[in-house]
């Protein structure tokens, strides 16, 4: 059987030349301060979100955003309506 490569092996995804954002945005309006589009990958969580190593989605986040993915937040939504997910 062959061994997985280590985690850090792979390429970097296309946005890390984009650099670390400030903040991980958690809405539309962030997303536009700093210029992006679109997330690559969105971490929805039933907690509140503080950008802080002692909160588990700021980590993820964080340790996506260093392997080049851009990462938002959805904290704390509405569950019984659809409106919380749409953009």
């Amino acid at each position: 059987m062959q061994a997985a490569p280590d985690i850090t092996a792979y390429r970097r995804h296309w946005a890390a030349r984009l650099g670390t954002a400030p903040y991980l945005p958690t809405s539309r309006e962030e997303m536009d301060g700093l210029g992006w589009d679109s997330c690559d990958v969105i971490v929805v969580t039933g907690d509140a979100y503080v950008d802080h190593p002692s909160f588990g989605m700021a980590v993820i986040g964080r340790v996506l955003e260093a392997q080049g993915f851009r990462v938002g937040i959805i904290a704390q939504p509405e569950w019984r309506s659809a409106g919380s997910f749409a953009a």
